[in-house]
């Protein structure tokens, strides 16, 4: 029987996957509520959708379910009138293999029961009034779907606010060999997303294979009894983009502004405790803004590439490729972080520690994916200053494999993508690759070494890339 839900690396064929289409809750950041919401900026959701998401989806629709886009993007028409991509239409793609987290909703909302319950719960998180609870009751599945999502009806009355960050599906869970991950959030922003995650992994039929082997972050069972100032900073969190599955028995978890040690401990001793794995690497980063996730500042393109911030890697021994001088006049220093490795082996947990990001990309490369050829870093902005951290805040290092040396970037890193044709990649327009497809002229079969970028305009504002705007649920076996 073919596997539904697996996945052993970040860089075997991508077979299966959740996303979630900029939704109009989007449209309604106000700028007094943006950093709120975790946005730096407001965005224009048409341009947004029509002229950047709308390419992703496509594109991922050639890689992952051809049957349902073939030969119909020739004329733009699919991109014109846009139902093709509207979750609920008569004319959506709906598709088994990119599976939108809306149609998931809405699915589930169908048995009564779980809508009653899941009505209760949001209602509770948001201090909805009892008399608002019973009138979620009179919506129907698809409607309420969006509701729960967008936090206003279609006639714009607006009950909560929008959880604009769903569009960053990495953060509700990771599949880690055969297991689910969900996730833990830091942010009260992120809570009903959540919320509504929990609901669709434990009771949509879809997953009901997969229901057994669901690890959920909780908190400490003395954390109620801490004084409440105490509370806030013992949270147990953890959030998908500090969670990488990197290697068939290696883990990373990133601990950062968003994931907690105490999170990540939890995590690995889980993990451990269940026989899931046998290899936990933690990562800790600056907890800054800048930086977020480690998914922010690595990702891996095939077995022997990786894509990094040259200024938070070796760069303790070299201070980018010139010069950077901090307000002294000395030449800056990486700033810290702290890698340590656990491994159960035979029951005795040893542990080791890397002095800087390289090493351990290179010990996974070759250690753990049994890689002979030669690691190779591309540096966000060709590690010339300052377009390292001027690309690595529009997400240069934050990229989607589609399949091994195969990866979705998006298009304003001119830097970064100069540094990856320098290491033999080809660099294509999304459009021009799809147009490519209906042609016959490329495949993605044939596709090797290949950087797709994506217009980027609007999605570099809400701060996440396309590794953030996928939970894949599927992957080949690496091996």
């Amino acid at each position: 029987m073919e596997k539904l839900f697996y996945s052993d690396s970040e860089v075997a064929r991508l077979k299966r996957l959740i996303i979630h289409s900029p939704d109009s809750g989007l449209g309604k950041v106000v700028p007094s509520k943006a950093q709120d919401w975790l946005f730096e900026d407001i965005v224009h959701l048409e341009t947004m959708r029509k002229k950047e998401y709308d390419l992703y989806l496509l594109l991922l629709l050639y890689f992952l379910d051809p049957d349902k886009v073939k030969g119909k993007i020739m004329d733009d028409s699919i991109l014109q009138n846009r139902e093709f991509f509207k979750p609920g239409h008569a004319n959506y793609f709906k598709s088994d293999k990119v599976l939108e987290f809306e149609v998931l909703l809405s699915e589930i909302l169908t048995d009564f029961t779980v809508k009653n319950q899941l009505i209760a719960a949001v209602s509770a998180v948001e201090d909805c009034s009892y008399q608002e609870m019973k009138n979620f009751m009179e919506f129907g599945a698809v409607q309420l779907a969006k509701i729960l999502i967008t936090g206003t009806t279609e006639k714009g009355e607006m009950f909560f606010p929008p959880i604009p960050n769903l569009i960053f599906t990495r953060d509700l869970g990771i599949m880690i060999n055969d297991h689910l991950l969900l996730n833990k959030p830091a942010k009260l922003a992120r809570t009903r997303e959540s919320l509504l995650a929990k609901y669709v992994f434990f009771n949509h039929s879809l997953f009901n294979s997969l229901r057994d082997n669901i690890i959920e972050i909780e908190e400490d069972e003395d954390h109620f009894l801490l004084p409440e100032d105490v509370q806030g900073t013992r949270l147990e969190t953890l959030e998908g983009g500090d969670v990488m599955m990197v290697a068939p028995n290696h883990l990373f978890i990133g601990i950062s502004e968003r994931t907690s040690l105490e999170g990540a401990r939890q995590a690995m001793r889980k993990l451990f405790d269940k026989g899931v794995l046998e290899k936990v690497t933690l990562i800790k980063i600056p907890a800054k803004r800048d930086y977020m996730h480690i998914d922010t500042i690595f990702t891996q393109i095939k077995e022997n590439v990786w894509v990094l911030l040259g200024s938070l890697a070796r760069a303790r021994e070299f201070a980018m490729k010139e010069k950077i001088w901090d307000n002294l006049g000395q030449r800056a220093k990486s700033e810290e972080l702290i890698i340590k490795q656990f491994s159960i082996a035979e029951g005795e947990e040893k542990v080791r520690t890397f002095e800087n990001l390289e090493d351990l990309l290179i010990s996974v490369s070759k250690e753990d994916l049994k890689c002979e050829e030669n690691v190779k870093f591309i540096y966000s902005g060709n590690n010339e200053f300052p377009y390292g951290a001027r690309e690595q805040w529009t997400d240069s290092c934050n990229l989607l494999v589609l399949k091994s040396g195969v990866a979705v970037g998006y298009d304003r890193n001119d830097k970064t993508a100069q540094a990856f044709v320098e290491e033999g990649f080809d660099i294509i327009p999304v459009k021009e690759l799809l147009l490519a497809f209906e042609k016959g002229l490329k495949t993605p079969e044939k596709l090797e070494n290949t950087i797709i970028t994506l217009p980027s305009a609007e999605l570099s504002r809400a701060r996440g890339g396309s590794h953030c705007m996928s939970m894949p649920l599927l992957r080949d076996n690496i091996f």
